[in-house]
């Protein structure tokens, strides 16, 4: 679930699997430029924080059990023992969020718990039917979630900006379904009409979940448009949308289906 689209990152190149890369460094000013302990002074700013850890941590931990669970329909005992070991991954990233909340006071639980029922709704949406599927939604609708939420993390102070983008790394799965789906279509070219469907039914279902998300949670939606921060204006937010179209776009190419 890890791709890089963020308007402080103009003009970035692709790779191979449609992944974007980074240019140049970015000089960060106003609250980017602060760090937690002088930002957090700002209740509504750390509040949005929390509401942003929260959500992350428990998009980890729904990543690590739909990974462990994907494991099951590998067809082969290499590519099960990848997915376990990405899922170990996503693991990781759940405990360092944990972590975070705890150090900064919150109570982990209480700071996932409102976007249980978003995300698990999104996910019995989207519930893959075959291992093709499966890796479909891992590189393209995991991905769309961690562009919005890079996205997000360019506005934040130093310290919240360092964790988010640590735990928003490719565990692999990029490359690994890129290689995996386009193989799979190079064997049977009508695999790829059906999983390109799947792909912009992934697409809706995952800004609709992301639109939700944010809100429901006052905090997060005043971060982001401007008020707390150096938030988005509802002009940018159009075009952070359509940055994050443009890079479903290159993902889609990257596995050999049409957007």
């Amino acid at each position: 679930m890890r791709f890089m689209t963020t308007s402080d990152k103009p003009d970035n190149a692709s790779d191979a699997t449609g992944e974007a890369t980074v240019d140049a460094p970015v000089a960060h000013t106003g609250v980017a430029a602060q760090d937690w302990a002088t930002a957090a002074a700002d209740p509504q700013y750390r509040a949005a924080v929390v509401d942003l850890l929260g959500a992350l941590a428990y998009g980890e931990l729904a990543a690590f059990e739909r990974l462990a669970e994907d494991a099951k329909l590998a067809p082969t005992l290499a590519d099960k023992a990848e997915l376990a070991k990405m899922a170990s991954a996503e693991f990781h990233h759940f405990e360092r969020l944990r972590d975070r909340l705890t150090e900064i006071g919150e109570e982990p639980t209480h700071a996932m718990q409102p976007f249980v029922a978003a995300l698990d709704g999104f996910h019995r949406q989207t519930a893959p039917s075959d291992w093709l599927e499966g890796l479909v939604k891992a590189y393209v609708g995991d991905s769309i979630a961690s562009d919005f939420y890079r996205e997000v993390a360019a506005r934040l102070d130093t310290d919240s900006r360092e964790l988010v983008l640590a735990v928003l790394d490719d565990t692999g799965h990029a490359g690994f379904a890129v290689e995996k789906v386009r193989a799979a279509i190079d064997a049977e070219p009508r695999v790829g009409g059906r999983l390109a469907l799947w792909a912009r039914r992934l697409m809706g279902e995952a800004l609709s979940q992301s639109q939700r998300v944010v809100a429901d949670r006052d905090a997060l939606s005043t971060m982001l448009v401007g008020g707390v921060a150096d938030g988005f204006d509802l002009a940018e937010v159009g075009r952070m949308f359509s940055r994050i179209t443009e890079a479903h776009t290159k993902r889609m190419a990257a596995l050999g289906l049409a957007a």
